[in-house]
């Protein structure tokens, strides 16, 4: 090490500037490379980094589709949800789709016995079955109405719009009478659920929408047990004789009645038991949800059971099911075309019935 002589500064300069050249050539060798790549690709390039956000698909995150209209989504793990009315940017029909939630949600307010637009119905809200203005995840949403209507209904045997889907609601569930389709209420109904709907594909069910399914029981309903059930669990709300709870300007409920003569009559979707049974089941009492129910599937049946035992409007259907071979298994009013009775029809077992028609 005593021996080592370093380089004059005139060679340690020299082999800076050789660095520096080289550093210079290659950079120069890699533009004269790059240059003729930019002129043939640069369009592309520059158009992709300008367009690729709004390639991404176009169907929301917050649905999942199936292949048809009765089959539910088979991938993902994300339920639908409606869109924001903020992306509204016609002025018309956001004020139609405001007034439609308005009359979803306060039904009884501008329609009900003492309705400032008419007074056509029982005094129930269409909230009070569709929760949440239609939106609740298996509340008996309306996520899957607007990408399947119209459709082919059985009851009716017909194929049926949303203006029959919601005059139903109007004769059977509020047991009132039919909206004037070209009223500015049915129009504003139909605009708010279109609009909900407008996320999901046509012909296609959202996931989530309408009822969570809920398996028979192997024994028949029973009214009895159910009573014990809506003693301790239904009572506070809906009351002992079953009324509801009126606001107190009682223009509307805050707990619907759930029999007696302002309650849904047995032509509704709800007096069907597995429909009760599966809306209670994931949505009763207040505060279940589908993820946190707080009834067992036996209590599910039997208070649904005790509700549809007790006295509600009659509403006559002759026309219903033209197809008598089509009538659900819980459908409770004969003729059928089994031999099973009607009780059986309306309480269960509902496993046997089935097995008969599978067959």
């Amino acid at each position: 090490m005593d021996n080592f002589t370093p380089a004059p500064q005139y060679v340690r300069e020299l082999h800076r500037i050789i660095s520096r050249l080289l550093y210079l050539i290659l950079f120069l060798v890699l533009v004269i490379i790059a240059m003729p790549l930019l002129f043939l690709y640069g369009d592309r390039l520059s158009k992709w980094m300008t367009t690729a956000p709004q390639q991404l698909p176009q169907t929301p995150m917050s649905i999942r589709t199936g292949s048809s209209q009765n089959e539910p989504a088979n991938s993902g793990s994300l339920f639908w949800s409606p869109p924001e009315t903020s992306t509204i940017v016609d002025a018309d029909l956001l004020k139609k789709v405001e007034y439609g939630k308005k009359l979803i949600q306060h039904t009884s307010v501008y329609l009900g016995p003492k309705g400032s637009v008419a007074q056509i119905s029982n005094g129930m809200n269409c909230q009070n079955c569709h929760l949440d203005a239609g939106t609740r995840v298996f509340g008996n949403n309306y996520g899957s109405v607007a990408s399947t209507y119209p459709k082919f209904r059985a009851r009716s045997g017909s194929t049926e719009d949303i203006y029959k889907r919601v005059n139903d609601c109007f004769e059977r569930s509020l047991n009132g009478k039919a909206l004037d389709t070209q009223s500015a209420e049915m129009q504003a109904i139909r605009s708010y659920i279109e609009f909900i709907g407008s996320n999901v594909p046509k012909g296609t069910k959202a996931e989530g929408s309408g009822l969570k399914d809920l398996a028979f029981l192997d024994r028949a309903a029973d009214p009895a047990l159910g009573k014990k059930v809506y003693d301790q669990k239904c009572v506070s709300c809906h009351q002992p004789n079953g009324a509801g709870t009126l606001l107190a300007d009682g223009n509307e409920y805050v707990y619907p009645p759930l029999w007696g003569p302002a309650s849904y009559n047995d032509a509704a979707g709800l007096f069907r038991l597995s429909n009760f049974a599966r809306y209670v089941k994931y949505n009763m009492p207040l505060g279940a949800t589908y993820e946190n129910p707080q009834l067992t599937d036996e209590e599910a049946w039997d208070v649904a059971a005790y509700i549809n035992s007790q006295k509600r409007p009659h509403k006559k259907t002759p026309l219903d099911w033209p197809d008598i071979s089509k009538k659900p298994v819980d459908h409770p009013f004969g003729p059928y075309k089994d031999s099973f009775s009607e009780v059986q029809h309306k309480f269960g077992p509902f496993k046997p019935i089935q097995e008969f028609y599978k067959k």
